[in-house]
């Protein structure tokens, strides 16, 4: 076990204050038992007040944890949130003690994962609006999300929940690749080493001495186990997304995780609470195809428009970015597959980056406010009135909007640098280039479509539009969906 080595200047373990943060260990159980402590109460409290005066269960879960941390950690630092993830913590204590049995193939599926963030959430959420997001329904959610990962984690090893199983957990993979840190190890040590230490800290069953090579941290959590195990590990600050311009094996289902978020967060947030908000709605294909269905099925219990909207959203959104590869890979005679595999991951900008200008305004307009109102009221301080740090509106937030735009051009940056993997001649990539970046000029578009609408029809009188089957959405359900 290597006790010493002299970090690189751009090593986080090497420098002062942030190595502490990143490698002390005792630093690091104290932040997992908070989280987790606090994680717990918000359940609790959520069943023991269910009414709306308690805001510290959404607020911690729809304020803190998602939206805010979430998006705003991934594409900088990567996925910090899975090192303290009450989840994972537990997980690691409840596998020493369980069965530790090999999880079945038909379960190491990392569309199980998901299909739950995308149906089990998304879908109910547009369907039943606000459904999740009362106390007593977060609580409900998150426990039952609990009870699952308590078992799987008790009946498998290598912390197969985290990688197959958990909605977020191919999602952080994902877009963790956008980050500016890599965790990887000193090669002239690792040369040398004979007892791989860090694999066997690795809760994951991950070689962390690899991870360079390959170009890939795979399902590393950055729970930081293995660096305190072996000092040869390093956790360096990197170019932005930098393993995307090289080559590395790839993973289907991170390209259908791009691709299905975009559609269900975005790309449904801009036709959900967007053009449906406007003059215009009635006349869009969802609004006229869910009062179509309606007017058979009567189902009031669901917003037949939501539901549409969703739909509609993914069915375009994957025509746009199967159709382009499709026609890419033709004109670059190359296999569908590879070609969509291999450049689709140029999609990954395209909802962390465009959430996180969401993410940013809300937190200023109606977000600090309600967290520390929140927090207050759960522990005791009675109710509150925070003025929020800035009104609706204002000219300076405008600057959040440049986070789209970053997103765009970053995309077809990671495109084009991926289009140079291809094995084609120069001028082939020059045509395929514009259909691969089809999914992007759709995303584009259609936050162009959605400031036309809204300038052109104007905003209805109804907060929702003038359809007649949509349901009213909480305005702290709205804050943290995009």
């Amino acid at each position: 076990m290597l006790k010493f080595i002299t970090r690189d200047k751009n090593d986080i373990y090497g420098l002062p204050i942030f190595g502490f943060l990143f490698k002390n260990p005792k630093f690091l159980l104290l932040l997992r038992v908070t989280s987790t402590a606090l994680f717990f109460y918000a359940l609790y409290y959520g069943f023991v007040h269910t009414g709306k005066e308690n805001t510290f269960t959404t607020a911690l879960f729809w304020g803190i944890f998602w939206s805010f941390f979430m998006v705003v950690t991934l594409p900088t630092l990567g996925r910090v949130f899975c090192g303290i993830c009450p989840h994972g913590f537990m997980g690691k204590y409840i596998t020493q003690f369980g069965l530790q049995k090999k999880m079945p193939q038909w379960m190491q599926n990392r569309y199980i994962g998901i299909t739950l963030l995308i149906v089990g959430w998304w879908g109910v959420y547009y369907m039943f609006p606000g459904i999740y997001k009362t106390p007593f329904g977060t609580a409900v959610m998150f426990s039952v999300m609990t009870f699952i990962a308590i078992v799987l984690y008790f009946f498998y090893k290598d912390m197969s929940y985290c990688k197959y199983i958990c909605p977020i957990g191919t999602l952080t993979r994902a877009y963790a690749k956008l980050s500016f840190t890599w965790l990887g190890t000193y090669k002239s040590a690792c040369n040398e080493c004979r007892t791989f230490e860090c694999a066997t800290a690795c809760p994951s069953n991950l070689k962390p001495f690899t991870f360079d090579k390959r170009n890939s941290m795979g399902d590393c959590t950055l729970c930081m186990e293995c660096s305190t195990a072996c000092e040869a590990v390093s956790f360096k600050l990197v170019k932005p997304s930098q393993n995307l311009f090289h080559k590395f094996q790839v993973l289907p289902a991170e390209i259908w995780t791009y691709i299905l978020v975009l559609a269900a967060i975005p790309i449904s947030m801009s036709f959900h609470h967007g053009i449906n908000r406007s003059n215009a709605a009635n006349d869009m294909i969802w609004t006229k195809t869910a009062h179509f269905v309606n007017s058979f099925l009567h189902v009031n219990a669901v917003d037949m428009v939501g539901l549409f909207t969703f739909l509609y959203a993914l069915l375009f959104t994957c025509i746009a970015a199967v159709a382009g590869m499709y026609i890419a890979a033709k004109i670059l005679k190359q296999d569908f597959r590879k070609v969509f595999y291999n450049l689709g991951y140029s999609y990954a900008p395209l909802f962390i980056l465009g959430s996180l200008a969401h993410t940013l305004e809300s937190f200023f307009v109606r977000g600090y406010d309600r967290i520390v109102e929140g927090f207050a009221l759960g522990f005791g301080f009675g109710v509150i009135d925070i003025t929020p740090l800035a009104k609706h509106g204002e000219s300076w937030l405008m600057i959040f909007g440049i986070f789209k735009w970053i997103a765009i051009l970053w995309a077809l940056l990671i495109l084009y640098k991926r289009m140079k993997l291809i094995d084609a001649p120069s001028f082939k990539k020059a045509l395929a280039f514009p259909f691969a970046a089809s999914l992007i000029v759709f995303f584009l578009s259609v936050n162009v479509y959605r400031a036309y609408i809204l300038d052109t029809y104007g905003r209805a009188k109804s907060s929702h539009g003038m359809h007649t089957q949509h349901k009213s959405v909480p305005a702290n359900h709205i804050k943290n969906a995009g």
